[in-house]
């Protein structure tokens, strides 16, 4: 199976006491201690954001390691991440993750890591990447479309509700046609895709949600579906 799990927001990374999110995607690889690789690239390899990981992840039932283009730990990046059974991909900016993969060959290694069976997911920048497009704030002031890896066909809004004017640009730049329409997720909502199909959408939150946000030729206007996802608690 391709699977893809994609996170709007929360994790260890923005939930550190509530574990929901990042236990569902530990569970999901159906192995009693799965090695698990943070990619922390969008941040620039914070030094911060890989001690939160580690500080969540040891206290779990895998084997956590990290990744960090700045301070490579191998020269063999293709045979270390092609070991991982789920590769953890964190926040930041989605332009440089982009560019620094595809000068690292890293973007051709996780599209054949996932063709092997390992579990893709990350968090907002780590969630957006694996779209064909999205909106981002990586280029400055304001929300602008971006291209991902277009492992997931159409476009992905993180922090749906939890930014303020990601709502309203998602909408513009569907509207306008740059980019297209596709899934949105809360803070606290994952959506898990197998084999390019959304399996299942389940949230660490009560009352986030998930949302279908497409254009309609026919009225000319972006329809917004809203989708309730599986509470884990």
């Amino acid at each position: 199976m391709k699977q893809i799990i994609a996170l709007g927001g929360g994790g260890f990374s923005m939930e550190p006491n509530n574990p929901l999110l990042d236990q569902y995607i530990l569970k999901q690889s159906k192995k009693n201690n799965p090695n698990i690789c943070f990619l922390p690239t969008a941040s620039g390899d914070s030094a911060n954001y890989i001690a939160r990981f580690y500080d969540f992840f040891q206290k779990q039932n895998c084997i956590p390691t990290h990744f960090s283009v700045f301070n490579p730990s191998t020269r063999n990046i293709e045979d270390f991440l092609l070991q991982q059974d789920i590769i953890y991909v964190g926040g930041g900016n989605t332009k440089n993750l982009l560019i620094l993969w595809k000068e690292w060959g890293i973007d051709k290694i996780l599209e054949k890591a996932l063709l092997q069976g390992t579990i893709l997911t990350g968090i907002s920048a780590g969630s957006l990447c694996w779209f064909e497009s999205g909106i981002t704030d990586s280029f400055g002031d304001g929300l602008e479309p971006i291209h991902g890896l277009g492992f997931i066909s159409g476009s992905n809004c993180p922090h749906y509700d939890g930014e303020a004017g990601r709502r309203q640009a998602y909408h513009k730049w569907i509207q306008s046609k740059k980019i297209a329409g596709g899934l949105a997720a809360d803070d606290g909502v994952a959506i898990h895709f197998v084999d390019g199909n959304v399996q299942q959408i389940v949230s660490s939150r009560p009352n986030a949600k998930a949302y279908k946000v497409e254009l309609s030729t026919k009225e000319k206007k972006v329809i917004e579906s809203e989708i309730v996802p599986w509470y884990l608690g």
